[in-house]
């Protein structure tokens, strides 16, 4: 599924996972290393790479992380790469799982 993304929609997936690894207001080394992961998996290019980075030194503009933005088609793949940046630590705070909740009700 990750390769039917467009570099677009792949960089929008990548901005979606680092807003909420934000979520808790710090990004784990365990976080880090899924968005690495995840980095080699889509293939992005060195400065989709450098971007990335970018959103785990600072996290992405709340206005810039639409859910009702993501096309249909994607929105299993945007879920599922979510929750993995999500259970990354084997913790789930609060603010996880609030924000996890509240963006599977927008995405319906």
């Amino acid at each position: 599924m990750l390769n039917e993304l467009t570099t677009a929609d792949r960089l929008q997936l990548m901005k979606f996972v680092c807003s909420f690894a934000w979520a808790d207001l710090e990004v784990r080394p365990e976080e880090r290393v899924f968005i690495g992961r995840l980095i080699r998996r889509l293939e992005l290019s060195d400065d989709e790479e450098i971007q990335v980075h970018g959103w785990l030194d600072v996290p992405p503009a709340p206005d810039s992380v639409d859910p009702t933005s993501i096309p249909v088609e994607h929105r299993q793949v945007f879920l599922a790469a979510i929750e993995g940046v999500i259970g990354a630590d084997g913790e789930t705070s609060l603010e996880e799982s609030d924000n996890l909740q509240l963006f599977r009700q927008l995405l319906r």
